[in-house]
């Protein structure tokens, strides 16, 4: 059994991490340190609550989980290496590529790893097979979007002016992460950050280009889009791949369900498939399953397979997040 100490019991803590590491067999969320005690202690009785000091001094974990403020990733993941845990860091790594690459200095025989999730997203599942399957031969543009819709600027620190703050920090390094898993490293990156919302703290639209030799990449994220936009669009030079909508595992989370619960992962939107005569096939995308990444993360603790997200993958991603930018 591996014991789980769990940083911080915000969104993302509670929605993604708690409920993924208890649906994972040898996984034990032992104790979780938050500002929102009253809250941990009601959807998780059976756990104790601490503080982050108090949680990282204790000799009877295995690994930390850090899902609190961006900036508070560095020095909470370098205190924990230096006492002898494995350690999960959600995105981003770090908010800087120097941060990152000390973390690394330190790691020792330890596993760090980065919690990129949307790896095991199902519309990237399906693109990822689709390319690999040569369905559209040789990509020569890869377009991926996280797009939303909410107009009004909320109080909270990711949208208030401040170091790992903004939607580039948000949603880039998903963005990042399932580019260069599919494509590898760019020749060359232009990254530009916007504020389009009035009131607006912080970027609320960002646009990246990868220029790769006969291939460019746009990752774009921006919360003024009320259409819409599809998540994926793919040409090669045999034909194109369109996936319309995102994956719902962050929707059944949000409402409850678990990872074996009858309709987890599943997609009921089709990968489109257009081949060079115009004619478009549906496919069906696989289940998500961002449960595997906490299996394979126990896995690479108890010495039985490889680190999911290395943290030399999570410095690549961190290279160009932490990048010259331009203000658009």
């Amino acid at each position: 059994m591996v014991r789980v100490g769990l940083i911080g019991y915000g969104f993302v803590g509670q929605t993604f991490h708690a409920p993924l590491i208890q649906s994972t067999p040898e996984l034990e969320l032992a104790v979780v340190a938050s500002s929102r005690p009253d809250q941990v202690q009601a959807d998780l009785p059976e756990v104790e609550v601490s503080t982050p000091q108090a949680l990282l001094a204790r000799p009877d974990l295995d690994l930390v989980v850090i899902a609190s403020p961006n900036e508070t990733h560095f020095p909470l993941a370098r205190t924990a290496l230096m006492s002898g845990k494995h350690v999960v860091v959600d995105k981003p790594f770090t908010l800087d590529l120097a941060e990152a690459q000390e973390l690394i200095s330190l790691t020792g025989d330890r596993v760090l790893s980065v919690f990129h999730n949307r790896r095991w997203d199902s519309d990237y599942l399906a693109v990822r097979a689709a390319i690999a399957d040569g369905l559209i031969g040789r990509v020569v543009h890869f377009e991926s979007h996280f797009d939303r819709y909410r107009p009004e600027v909320r109080d909270r620190w990711r949208e208030r002016q401040g170091p790992g703050s903004g939607v580039w920090f948000d949603l880039g390094p998903h963005l990042l992460d399932q580019a260069l898993q599919l494509l590898g490293q760019p020749l060359e990156v232009e990254t530009t950050l916007a504020r389009h919302r009035p009131g607006a703290q912080t970027d609320d639209w960002a646009h990246c280009l990868l220029r790769y030799e006969g291939c460019c990449a746009v990752l774009h994220a921006s919360m003024l889009v009320a259409s819409g936009s599809p998540r994926f669009v793919v040409h090669g030079e045999k034909g194109s791949l369109i996936k319309r909508q995102g994956d719902l595992q962050e929707a059944q989370l949000k409402a409850g369900f678990r990872p074996g619960s009858e309709d987890w992962g599943y997609d009921p939107d089709p990968l489109e498939f257009w081949n060079s005569a115009g004619q478009m096939t549906p496919l069906q995308a696989p289940r998500g399953c961002q449960q595997a990444y906490y299996a394979q993360v126990r896995d690479a603790v108890l010495g039985r397979g490889p680190n999911p997200v290395t943290a030399q993958q999570a410095l690549d991603v961190m290279r160009i997040l932490d990048g010259p930018k331009r203000t658009g």
